[in-house]
């Protein structure tokens, strides 16, 4: 389990611009950018990322989200995957929880 609080430092250190034209090319379009959606087939964009606000949302088809949901949704990773996969974009190691013990239902401690 990765921590939520790594999550959000991780969206924090990005920039969806960044994530996304790694895997599209994005057009400025005011304050925000713009782009064909890569989720379904369309001859204007409609697929719009807000840098400001670091989401995306396709007034097409009505997907939306943060920079892992894009990896996820493009590249059909899951979710652990694209956490590490940015993570390492910007060389930062994932940290897990470590899992719960299930007779005691409480987290391992370390011992030196």
């Amino acid at each position: 389990m990765i921590p939520k609080s790594f999550i959000q430092d991780l969206l924090n250190r990005l920039d969806i611009v960044d994530v996304i034209e790694r895997y599209l090319p994005l057009k400025k379009a005011g304050a925000n950018y713009v782009a064909c959606c890569p989720f379904h087939n369309e001859k204007s964009p409609s697929f719009t990322v807000s840098q400001t606000k670091q989401f995306y949302h396709c007034f097409g088809c009505g997907a939306h989200g943060t920079a892992i949901g894009f990896v996820m949704e493009h590249t059909g990773m899951g979710f652990v995957e694209a956490v590490e996969d940015l993570a390492r974009s910007i060389a930062s190691p994932c940290r897990r929880k470590p899992p719960m013990c299930r007779s005691t239902r409480s987290r391992p401690t370390c011992t030196t």
